[in-house]
Formats: C-alpha cells, sequence, structure tokens
C-alpha cells in the first residue's frame, strides 16, 4: 500500500471535500444540479489549469460524434505520447472542461498530449451511449488522426475508468488493436454495486455514501441489466488487455471495484500495477498542486506509462 500514513494536505483537502459533497451523499440525484455546480469556484479550476502549463488546443469533432478537445503538455507535439482521457462524473455530469487541470496535470509530467471527448451523458442518453462514444473516439484516434497504437494510452477516473476498461475490453470486437497502456484511478467497474466497500465506506467515503453510487447506476442504466460488461466491466473479459495500472484509495466506497479488477486482470495474465493509498479522497489526484499522495501518484502513473510506452516515435521496435 502506497501512502500509508496520510499527509496534512490530505487531511485537510479530504474535510473540505466532505464538507462539500457529502451533504448531497444521501439525497436523490437531480443531474441539472450536479452538472451546475460540479468543478465550482471556476476560477479555482481555471487557475489549477494554468498551473500544470499545458495547454487546450480546441474543439473538434468527428463524424457525427460528441465534441472532445486536446489537452497538449507544454512541450508536446502531435508526435508525442497520445492519451485518450475519459473524465468521471457518474456518467450524469463533467466534461472535458471540468477535468482539465488533472489531463493537464498528466500530460505535463508524461509530456504528453490528450484528446479528452465530450460523451453523452444520462439520463439523456443512457447506457450504451457513454461506451459507445468512448469506442468511437478511440476509433477516431487510430484511423483519423493515426495515432500508433504502440504510443496510445488508455486512462480515466472514477466512471471514465470504468470506461477506459470498457473501451479495452471492447477492442477485439471491434477489430482494434489494444493500446500500449490503460491508467484508472478509482474505476467505477461494477454498476451492480456488489462490493464489500459499498456499505463499509459508505460512512467514510468524503464524496458518497453507497446510496449515491446505486442512486447514479440506476440513472445510466436504465433497463439495462447492471451485469452488462459493457456498464460493469468488471464482469467483462480481462484476457489480452494491455498493461493496466489501478490507483485507488482505501476509504473510497468504490474501493472494492478496484480491488476485484485488480484481481481478475491478474488471473487472467494481465501485467497490473495496483496500489491503494490510505486518507485520501475520491480521484485525489485533481490536488497535484498542493497533496503529496496526488503527486506520488501522478508521478507512478507517468512511471508506469514511460515502462511501456516509448517516448519517442523512433524507439519503436
Amino acid at each position: 500500500m502506497a501512502g500509508t500514513n496520510a499527509s496534512w494536505q490530505s487531511h485537510v483537502l479530504g474535510w473540505l471535500v466532505r464538507a462539500r459533497m457529502r451533504p448531497h451523499a444521501l439525497r436523490p440525484i437531480d443531474p441539472n444540479y450536479v452538472r451546475a455546480n460540479m468543478g465550482k469556484p471556476r476560477r479555482v479550476r481555471e487557475f489549477m489549469f494554468r498551473a500544470t502549463g499545458s495547454r487546450v488546443r480546441g474543439d473538434v469533432s468527428y463524424d457525427k460524434q460528441p465534441l472532445g478537445e486536446w489537452v497538449y503538455a507544454s512541450n508536446a507535439t502531435d508526435q508525442s505520447i497520445t492519451v485518450l482521457y475519459l473524465h468521471g462524473g457518474g456518467y450524469l455530469a463533467c466534461s472535458p472542461t471540468t477535468h482539465r487541470s488533472l489531463v493537464g496535470s498528466l500530460m505535463t509530467r508524461l509530456q504528453a498530449r490528450a484528446f479528452v471527448p465530450q460523451y453523452r451523458l444520462a439520463p439523456e442518453h443512457p447506457f450504451p451511449a457513454a461506451a459507445d462514444d468512448a469506442v468511437a473516439a478511440y476509433r477516431f484516434l487510430i484511423e483519423n488522426v493515426g495515432v500508433n497504437p504502440k504510443r496510445l494510452v488508455i486512462a480515466g477516473d472514477s466512471a471514465g475508468g470504468g470506461l477506459a476498461l470498457t473501451v479495452a475490453q471492447s477492442l477485439p470486437e471491434n477489430q482494434l488493436p489494444q493500446p500500449a497502456a490503460i491508467v484508472t484511478f478509482s474505476p467505477w467497474a461494477d454498476l451492480a454495486a456488489t462490493g464489500a466497500s459499498l456499505e463499509e465506506n459508505s460512512g467514510k467515503c468524503a464524496m458518497f455514501a453507497a446510496i449515491t453510487i446505486k442512486r447514479a447506476a440506476a440513472i445510466y442504466l436504465g433497463t439495462a441489466p447492471a451485469t452488462d460488461p459493457r456498464a460493469s466491466p468488471l464482469y467483462g473479459n480481462f484476457a489480452g488487455l494491455a498493461p493496466l495500472l489501478i490507483h485507488v484509495g482505501a476509504d473510497e466506497t468504490l474501493r472494492d471495484d478496484a480491488v476485484r479488477v485488480a484481481e481478475r486482470a491478474q488471473a487472467a495474465g494481465v501485467v497490473v500495477s495496483f496500489h491503494m493509498w490510505k486518507g485520501v479522497p475520491h480521484c485525489w489526484q485533481f490536488f497535484a498542486s498542493a497533496m503529496p499522495e496526488a503527486v506520488e501518484s501522478l508521478a507512478m502513473t507517468t512511471a508506469f506509462v514511460h515502462q511501456h510506452v516509448p517516448v519517442h516515435g523512433d524507439d519503436l521496435r
């Protein structure tokens, strides 16, 4: 377990996250309210992104699919490592804009560029809309942009971490190659909500109670079964997946989603790098400007990616 002793910064930021998020954890979910308030205050979010030194290349569209945007490290080019980054938000909120600081922090460390698709959200667009859009974005990078899959990474946080796994598992049936690596931060991989940590950590998690997860799952799933692998990749086929990194907090309701994904992927022969931190809030990597645990997680992610993906195109064998 990484970070066995939580830093004081983690305690402070965890308290702030709890103060903002927990009052809503037990209430019915209003997607419009969540969308209007997620990522606020905006000026703080924008400052955090500017601090990364990254830049946005602007919105793009691709063949009748939702919009997305490119985020480049200051020294990245079109020949750099490419990351398909899938944002979290419970499949019902958030966007490329809300996740710019996290994506920018990761791209700066990787010296890379990221494409962040604005996939469709529930309840207006229930399952499998998000999964379909995520696969379409991967296909766009391979077939339209011409990205070499050996220099391509799929990454995501929370629901986006689940989507990253969904995309990787669905590539064979879509006749697309695996990426070089997969990165997931606190992946939401079991919408059937069967993990023991859902109840064990319901009072400890700074962001969610068990009921929060169950209500969000119902909004996204609609009439689809919760164990459909495209919604819950925990129940999918892990054989043949690219090397997989999983980072999660010990006190998260989603802890056991991450633990069980790691176990099933390892059992299928996947190379897995799994680390768990004590005393951190859900998706703590957002706080790389203030929390040592976030810096540590992103540094470990960078080392993992550079282990499996050549930094320069001429390094390909």
